[in-house]
This record gives structure tokens, sequence and C-alpha cells, in this order.
């Protein structure tokens, strides 16, 4: 493998690790974002929507761009736009300073996102096996990290922007200069490959554009899973100290460890791919994920609840990489396009997930409400057929016979 392919994935993994340690740190100082600008319990929910949907205008906004520069260029602008208004949101002094800051923040995630799964899939293609989990591996770490640092900010009651700006004042000239070796492959709608334009939306998966009949069923799956992500990260503890009558101190800790599965299942998740296969993968962690809603709505007690939170974080974990990547196998001549269009429904998972666990567990009960989850995730196997689309079975004797056209590096290799 060539230098040029170690360095650009040395340098998309930092910047998975970036992008999760500003969303960590964000998310996890939400109350004192409450407190510092004085937002209101009902004000809050809309502040906390909006992230989400101008991302997804982001990721929209991305797919149209990538027809004209490459998904590097946008990477390599939008990473530092997120870590600004990442310190935008602690410095503001007043509610508009507050919406400007959570906009920006919103519109550069979503061309973020976007962009940073772009590069990962073309990278894998490059690879010619599955690597795309090691990078989600480090954004589970650089979340582990913000959430770190976010709680030794709130331990010693730390302004926000202090909190902040040590960690912005890192990031940013790390990612900048990473983003020096950034490596951009052939998406098929990038700057100079005339993709895009009505004929190619009627194009099936060798051609050069994207039929969202034939993404729809990935679609599901990321909206799916994140409608399980997003119930452990905001009612796990509330369901451990109110439901399984834990202490408040033990109802922090399964969000901790379904962080630290996560990354571990990540880390060893490509060996499984190269192994198995992609579709087999998916079906194991859609059913451990299941199987961990199962046990957390069952559960006699806070340890029985915090082990079935571990397996969801084992069972989730591999199903958002390996749906982008899939996406990538599915349209070959318009990967980037895809991928952007599949992003949105990441938000999509996140605004329906918390939303529709409460609303149950109001109306009937948070055990019952965590059977909902479950269900949804065991959908997933109806469509795991979509994640072999295309030869994907790499290593363990699958290794595909071919040199790899690695692209172009963002700084003209």
């Amino acid at each position: 493998m060539t230098d040029v392919l170690r360095r650009g994935r040395a340098s998309l993994a930092f910047s998975f690790f970036a992008q999760g340690a500003a969303f960590a740190l964000l998310v996890t100082r939400i109350p004192a974002i409450q407190n510092r600008y004085g937002v209101s319990d009902a004000l809050l929910p809309v502040f906390l929507a909006a992230v989400p949907v101008l991302a997804g205008v982001g990721s929209v906004t991305t797919e149209q761009l990538v027809k004209r520069v490459p998904p590097s260029l946008l990477l390599r602008w939008s990473q530092p736009v997120v870590l600004l208004a990442l310190v935008g949101v602690g410095a503001g002094r007043g509610m508009v300073e507050l919406g400007v800051a959570l906009a920006v923040f919103g519109l550069a995630v979503g061309a973020l996102d976007a962009s940073m799964n772009m590069l990962g899939v073309s990278l894998q293609r490059a690879y010619g096996r599955s690597i795309m989990l090691s990078f989600h591996a480090v954004y589970s770490l650089g979340g582990i990290v913000g959430a770190s640092l976010a709680w030794v900010g709130a331990h010693w009651h730390l302004a926000l922007w202090v909190s902040y700006l040590p960690v912005v004042a890192v990031l940013l000239p790390a990612a900048a200069v990473g983003s020096r070796w950034y490596v951009d492959g052939d998406g098929g709608t990038g700057a100079g490959a005339g993709g895009g334009g009505g004929e190619g939306e009627e194009t099936g998966s060798g051609g050069s554009g994207v039929v969202f009949k034939m993404l729809l069923p990935l679609c599901l799956v990321m909206t799916f899973a994140y409608i399980g992500d997003s119930t452990v990260s905001n009612w796990s503890a509330k369901y451990l100290q109110d439901v399984l009558g834990s202490s408040e101190q033990l109802a922090t800790v399964p969000f901790n460890v379904y962080m630290v599965t996560t990354l571990l299942g990540r880390a060893i998740g490509d060996f499984g791919v190269r192994r198995f296969g992609a579709a087999a993968v998916v079906r194991v962690g859609a059913l451990v994920a299941a199987g961990g809603f199962a046990v957390v709505a069952g559960a006699p007690g806070a340890w029985v609840g915090m082990l079935g939170f571990t397996l969801v974080g084992l069972g989730l974990c591999v199903l958002v990489p390996q749906t982008f990547a899939a996406a990538g196998r599915l349209f070959p001549g318009a990967s980037d396009a895809a991928i952007a269009r599949l992003n949105i429904f990441n938000y999509v998972g996140f605004l329906v997930g918390s939303p529709l666990v409460g609303a149950l567990g109001d109306a009937w009960s948070y055990r019952g409400a965590m059977v909902v989850p479950m269900v949804l995730v065991l959908v997933t196997l109806v469509y795991a057929r979509s994640f072999a689309a295309q030869p994907d079975r790499y290593g363990g004797g699958h290794e595909r016979p071919r040199t790899a056209d690695v692209g172009r590096g963002s700084n003209g290799l």
C-alpha cells in the first residue's frame, strides 16, 4: 500500500476523532449551555432539534457541492467551522448568539459528516478491504475523550468557553495540517467526474446516478440504528434510575459503557467483515442489539439493565459504518451522492428516537418503550442482503486481486 493511502487514512482518522470529541463536548454540556443562556425547558427542544435539521440541510447541500469540488475540500473547510462554532456556543452572550452558533454548527456538521464518510468509502475501495469500521472506532474514541473532558469542565465548574477553547486550540491546527493528505477517490459525482443530472437518476447500481428506491433499505437501516443509539444516549440514565431503581451515580455508567463497547466492537469489526462478509456482520449486529434491548426491557435490576445496554452497544456499532460502505458498493459510480443522501437519515433517526421513546414511556411504560427500538433493529435483518450488493468479503481468501486506483490527493498527489 502506498504512502499516499497511508497518510490519507491517518489524516482522515484524525478528522473522525476530532469530530467525535467536538460533538461529545457539545451534547454532554447541554445542561450547562441551558443554564448559561437561560433557555427554558420548553424552548430547549427547539434548539436541540434545529441542529440535526440543519445538519440534514448541510448534507443535502454537500451532495450538490461535490459535483463541482472534491469532498476533501469540503472536509478541509467544514471541520474548522464546526470547531469554531463550538467555541461560539460557549462564548456567546445571549440567545441570538447561541442560535447563530448552533445553526452554523449544524450546517457544518452535515457537510463534515457527509464528506468524511465519502472519503472513508473511497479509501476503503482503494484499499480493497474493509476499513470503514476503523474510522468510526476512532470517532467513538474521540467521543469518549470529549465526554471525559466535558466531565472535567463540569467537575471544576469551568466556564463553557474555558472548557472548549483549549480543546479547539489543539484540534483545529492539527486537523488543518492533516488535511494536506486527504485522498479523494472517484466518487462519481466529484469535481471533474461529470456526475449528476436527471439522466443519472434513472441508472442502476452500475451507472452514474442514485436510484432512491435502491437506496431506501439502507436509509431505513440508518434511521433504525440511530433511533436505537439515541434511545441509549437520552434514556439509559433515566431508565436505570427511575425504572430499575439504581443510584444517581450508577445511572451515569451505562452510556459510558455503551461508548466503550462501541469502540471495541468497531475496532474489531473490520476483521469480521473481511472474514465473513458485511451482510453476516450486520445480521449478527442486529441480533445482538435487539437481544440487548430485550434484556433491558425485562431486566429485574440495574446490573442486568447495564448488561443489556452493553449488548446494544456491541450490536449497533457495526450498523452505521457498514451502511455507508454498502451505499458506496451499491452505487460505485455515484457513491458521493449516495452517501450524502444516506447521511440525512442519520439525523432523521436522531430526531425521531428520543421523542418516540419518551412519548411511549409517558403514555405506556418505559419497559414497553424499549421494545420499539428492539423491533426496529430486528427489521434490519430483512434488508441485510443490501449489504452484499457488491463483492465485500475482503481478506480470509477473499482479497480482490486488483490494483486500486487511489484517485488524487487533495494536495495534488
